[in-house]
């Protein structure tokens, strides 16, 4: 995915990172020591091998001037400690951060390395997998988000944003979403319906978010994608950059009820009927993730359609719902 935040190096700048992480090893002399990953939408990453024969992850945060979104200053920094803390927990699988970098002497801006995951991640695999071993994956993706909400925070909102921080959920959630039409405002993102339309739905349906009163670790972006398998397990899931003290129905696997039914990750979760509430607040949540995306393609300005065509996807059914719905 071609994306304006993407923060290519050099081989040249990468060996001088890895001198820097790795004190006495070097970038391996061969070709393909610094391969660059395509699929990511916001950071540079890259598989690298370095002299000792050992394959590392690094990931280069976008440049110090790049235009991202308000929620998105900073969160590399976000990611590193995130990955850190649920690594106490041995239930969720998550790779070692070996060395993190905020000094900007060799590069313009945070990287981080980490453990090299075995396996491929299971959105291009899982279509191969006997129904049965798919099922006990997917399960397990539940039960390991499930683990990751056990962490309890104290303010709700965004670890490196103080201006996204509330001590209620209500009006860390209100700020966030206004955060993200202000961005779209300044791009003039068109959503299909006016923002005062987007954000008396939020308002209508908000009394419901009253009934979260303890902040929760939410990873935010435990899609397929980031999870990866090997020899029928998960050996780790990535990308914590975007997680937040929030309500754990705002997990990615609570927006795969937006298509219809209760997907295999919720059975795992333990979480399979939902109150007239926790629909109002899933629907929220999606409604948020869908102007998510479609404001972030003003910024990131991609090579394909395909985030904004997904993001109306789901933006058009969740206003529907927000609109001829009820308060409980």
């Amino acid at each position: 995915m071609e994306s304006a935040t993407k923060n290519r190096k050099t081989r040249d700048q990468i060996a001088r990172m890895v001198e820097k992480a790795f004190a006495g090893t070097t970038l391996a002399e061969r070709g393909d020591a610094a391969v660059e990953f395509t699929e990511g939408w916001f950071n540079a990453a890259y598989r690298v091998r370095l002299s000792d024969d050992r394959e590392v992850i690094l990931k280069i945060a976008p440049p110090k001037d790049a235009e991202v979104m308000t929620y998105e200053q900073d969160i590399m920094a976000t990611e590193a400690a995130v990955m850190r803390l649920v690594s106490r927990n041995q239930a969720i699988p998550v790779p070692e951060i070996y060395y993190f970098d905020t000094e900007r002497d060799v590069c313009d801006s945070d990287y981080f390395f980490m453990e090299k995951l075995g396996g491929k991640n299971l959105e291009h695999i899982k279509d191969s997998l006997a129904p049965q071993i798919r099922t006990k994956i997917e399960r397990r993706t539940g039960e390991i988000v499930r683990e990751i909400n056990r962490f309890a925070g104290e303010y709700f909102g965004y670890p490196g944003n103080s201006d996204l921080q509330a001590k209620s959920w209500k009006a860390a959630f209100i700020k966030i979403c206004d955060s993200v039409l202000e961005d779209g405002r300044r791009k003039d993102v068109a959503y299909g319906f006016d923002v005062d339309e987007i954000r008396s739905a939020i308002l209508k349906h908000a009394p419901s978010l009253e009934a979260v009163v303890t902040p929760r670790l939410v990873h935010w972006d435990a899609w397929d994608l980031n999870f990866f398998v090997k020899d029928g397990a998960i050996t780790g899931l990535l990308d914590f950059e975007r997680a937040l003290w929030a309500d754990p129905l705002m997990e990615a696997q609570f927006r795969m009820l937006a298509f219809g039914g209760v997907p295999e990750s919720l059975q795992g979760y333990g979480k399979t009927s939902f109150t007239h509430a926790e629909d109002e607040r899933c629907h929220l949540y999606t409604l948020h993730l869908a102007l998510v995306m479609k404001t972030e393609c003003a910024y990131r300005h991609y090579s394909t359609d395909f985030v904004s065509n997904a993001a109306t996807q789901l933006l058009l059914p969740t206003m529907a719902w927000l609109r001829e719905n009820e308060p409980c």
